[in-house]
């Protein structure tokens, strides 16, 4: 397997990139020449201005073409790779059945003023998301989801009532790293309410989310854009019913 790669455009290695940004000034000539420089300050030469459009009110939109001549190391790069065998809906039903002899109960929801239920629906909701069936789907899990503009306080509480296993908690909205702070309160208010050892699973997701954060935000596990239900229930069983959490 090769350990360095190039980014390709029109031939292998000629390491063409293409990046899109926005600059507060309106379009005009001085408007391209600044998109240009900061292409250049970038790394991308020679640079291309392949689109420009104005956005309102003293924006512009910007699409630039050019070569970088980074190198990508790939046996130095980070990521989270699943450490757990991706099951089937009757899999994890009979895992969970015979493990722990009775449901297992999950707890989902927006918090602080986030009220893009989109992602926590598409996990948990039984319609699911890319021909997947939410948690709901599964007989053997128990699923709780409180929506949108959730407390933490009223989270911890419904965690509590539920005898949840886990608590998966959605993050779209990032303005001043919104997702990390609310994130960090959430964990610290189930620390202090829950004893060690008896604290639910916490489980974030979003896709704005680093996760190799998990330990600085503290929580379990933090999922990324593009996770299926079928992930998520595995890792459940994987963490809940095999582990013996």
């Amino acid at each position: 397997m090769k350990t360095i790669v190039r980014p390709y455009g029109d031939t292998t290695g000629d390491g063409m990139t293409q990046v899109s940004f926005t600059l507060p000034i309106p379009h005009d000539k001085l408007a391209e020449g600044a998109a240009l420089q900061l292409a250049a300050k970038m790394g991308l030469e020679p640079a291309m201005l392949v689109h420009a459009k104005q956005i309102g009110d003293g924006f512009t939109f910007f699409v630039v073409y050019g070569s970088v001549r980074h190198l990508v190391e790939l046996d130095k790069v980070q990521v989270v790779q699943r450490d757990f065998d991706l099951l089937s809906a009757k899999e994890v039903n009979t895992i969970v059945k015979q493990r722990l002899r009775r449901k297992l109960s999950v707890v989902g929801a927006c918090i602080g003023t986030d009220a893009h239920t989109v992602g926590i629906d598409a996990i948990l909701n039984l319609k699911g998301i890319a021909g997947e069936k939410g948690l709901e789907y599964y007989r053997e899990l128990k699923v709780l989801n409180m929506g949108a503009q959730v407390t933490v306080p009223e989270l911890v509480a419904a965690a509590r009532s539920e005898k949840a296993d886990a608590v998966l908690v959605s993050q779209v909205v990032t303005q001043r790293d919104a997702h990390l702070h609310n994130t960090r309160e959430m964990s610290a208010a189930f620390r202090e309410a829950f004893p060690a050892g008896k604290r639910p699973l916490l489980i974030v997701g979003g896709p704005r989310f680093d996760e190799m954060m998990t330990q600085e935000l503290g929580v379990d596990r933090i999922f990324g854009r593009g996770t299926t239900p079928r992930e998520v229930a595995s890792y459940l069983v994987h963490r809940v019913a095999r582990e013996g959490r």
